[in-house]
This record gives C-alpha cells, structure tokens and sequence, in this order.
C-alpha cells in the first residue's frame, strides 16, 4: 500500500506548475557565479521593491510575534479610497492566484465548465482541473483573446470565464469597450473574471468599475507582484460587488495574507513615483527589445505588459544555451509554443545582455 492508491483519482492526474528556476537553482546546477546570472523568465520587477513598501516592512517585522490582521482591514480600506469602491468590494490574497483559487471553492464543482483563453495563465486550468471541472479552452486570434469566440464557447455548465488582459504569455491586451460588450452581454449564470496582474504597465488600461457598481457578475484581479516589485511577498487583491466577496472571504483561510505583506502593500499604494518610474522604464525596454528583435531579424509579438514573446526556431534549445550563459529566459512549449521563449523587459544594460545572448544562442 503507498500514498498514491490511498490519494484522491484526481490527484494523480493534476498537471504541476513549473516556475521559473531560481539564480540559486541555476548557478548550483551550471557551475556559475550567481551574481553573474540576469533573470528574465518570471516577470519580475527589475528595479526591486517599491522603497516605500521595503520600509514598511522592515517596520512591521519588528512585531513579527503578532497575527496578521485577519480581515486586511487597513489595506482594503486604502484600497477602497484609491479605486473609489467600498472596502467590502475587495478580497485579499496571497497573491492573486491564491483568489483564482477562492473562486475555484465557491463556485466550482464536478461537471462544471470554466472557459478561458489558449494560450492564457495556466493557473485557470489548474484550479479548474483541481476542483474536478472541465477547462474549455478557446485559442487565441492574432494573440489576443477571441471574446466572440470565448462567448459562444459557454454553455450551461459553464459557471466562470477568464480572460487575461495583457494576457500571459503574449503580453496582449483587448480594449476597454471589447470587454465592456462581452461582459454587459454573459449569460446570468456565468461570472467574468478578468485578471489585470499587468495592468499598471499600461496606458489608460480598461476601467472595468462601472460595471463593477451597476452589477454585473465581473471580477477583476491585481498584484502587488509586478510593478510594486513585491512577487516574494505573495499579496494580491480581487474587487467586485460586496455579496461576491463576501462569499470568497467565507472560503477564504483565517490569516492567508501576513502582516509584513499587508504592510508593505499598503505602503505601495502611495509610491506613485516608484510605479511611474517602472511602467515609464518598461515602455522604453519594450522599444529596446523590439528594436534588438528587428535587428535579429526574429518576430516577436507586440507587448503592452512587462514581458515579451519571442519566436527563436527551437525554443527549449535557445533557453538552454542562453541559461548556459547566465541569462535565463523562459521557454514556452508547456503553452503550446515550441518556437518561442518569453522574455521580462530588464534594465536597458539588462536588456543589451539578453540580447547579445540572444545572438549568440542563435548561431
């Protein structure tokens, strides 16, 4: 007798995350000076944590013998004051995808379907496959999600919809009034999730609230991750009407979110000199990046996000050869695409090296 055969069915055959590997995990396994490895796979911030968030949590672990505060009450309530909604139209969680997974627990079951965007985050999938429904996956068109597509794709088992946007791994957006028509045109049964992890990297991104305040069965996500260069800390937001959330907190673990998260997050939220700096840097690393890919003469696909997808002929083979020189990229055959590699926009001397790596990978 061993564990599998006492383990849930489902549990045998649900996929696992592959994360990035670590410089750590690099530099052991090539025999490399860490400090000499760039890392360019996980759309990390390259600038670091916002200052204002460092300093507010060093100040918090001073009382790391406390629980967190349970409720995140003062980061909602800030959160309440900058998107203009009520305190109790926001859930928090340890990162955003812990949320993809509150939803999973309140709304899905066996025999349901969840429809979203191919290739998109693969932690829809997950959940999705986790809580033993069925993922109806509807491919991209000109990488971008198909909302026509996606909206005749639901039945009625259908109880979530994802879209990404900028999407994960293309770096795509869809325009605040394709979303607006999609969503003001979902059946009742169906709840729209729209995950804006990147959406401070763009210009006048969609504004999703009024739908939000007039109704609608929409949830939008966030990240302290990204541009608040705070992906160690795990804190991520979801907003939406007051009933909804309120059944996610229901699902919601006592003490999901720690008190140095909380702290640093809030602090966050006033460095908007900090974010200007990162999206104003990002803009002109993507123009870097495009201009190096010209030169290349390799196709890439236009991103709006802090990332961007890359077409090298043999993707596992040019990650391999480009980690063997201390930048590490990220190959995407698990997303359906074995020709390319996603790559985070770095510092411009961050993206001079992985493109001269690049060159050289290639040959």
């Amino acid at each position: 007798m061993n564990f599998e055969s006492l383990a849930k069915p489902s549990v045998l055959t649900q996929p696992v995350y592959e994360p990035g590997k670590p410089i750590e995990y690099v530099a052991r396994e090539l025999g490399l000076d860490p400090a000499g490895i760039i890392k360019l796979a996980s759309n990390e911030n390259p600038f670091g944590p916002s200052p204002l968030a460092l300093a507010a949590a060093k100040q918090a672990l001073e009382h790391g013998e406390l629980y967190p505060d349970g409720g995140c009450f003062a980061l909602r309530q800030k959160l309440a004051a900058v998107r203009g909604l009520g305190a109790d139209q926001f859930v928090i969680g340890n990162g955003s995808n812990e949320i993809i997974e509150l939803l999973g627990h309140a709304f899905v079951g066996a025999g349901d379907e969840v429809v979203m965007g191919a290739p998109a985050f693969v932690v829809y999938k997950l959940v999705t496959l986790l809580f033993g429904a069925r993922a109806v996956e509807v491919p991209l068109r000109d990488w971008r999600h198909d909302l026509p597509a996606i909206a005749a794709a639901i039945t009625p088992r259908t109880k979530l919809v994802y879209v990404c946007t900028p999407n994960n791994p293309t770096g795509t957006a869809n325009t605040e009034a394709e979303l607006i028509a999609f969503i003001e045109a979902l059946p009742d049964h169906v709840i729209a999730i729209v995950d804006e992890a990147y959406a401070e990297y763009v210009e006048n991104a969609p504004d999703l609230r009024p739908l939000i305040r007039a109704g609608r069965k929409v949830v939008c996500l966030r990240t302290f991750s990204k541009i608040y260069g705070l992906a160690s800390l795990r804190i991520g937001y979801g907003y939406a009407a007051a009933d909804l959330c309120a059944l996610l907190n229901r699902v919601r673990q006592p003490f999901n979110v720690n008190a140095i998260a909380q702290a640093a997050a809030l602090a966050a939220l006033d460095d908007h000199a900090f974010a200007e700096r990162c999206a104003r840097e990002n803009r002109a690393g993507l123009r870097q990046i495009e201009d190096g890919c010209r030169r290349l003469g390799l196709a890439f696909v236009p991103s709006v996000a802090n990332f961007m997808l890359i077409r090298v002929g043999d993707g596992n083979r040019v990650f391999d050869a480009m980690q063997r020189s201390g930048v590490i990229v990220r190959p995407v055959k698990s997303y359906g695409l074995p020709e390319w590699v996603r790559v985070t926009v770095g510092t411009r001397e961050q993206n001079e090296r992985l493109l001269a790596t690049l060159a050289a990978a290639l040959t």
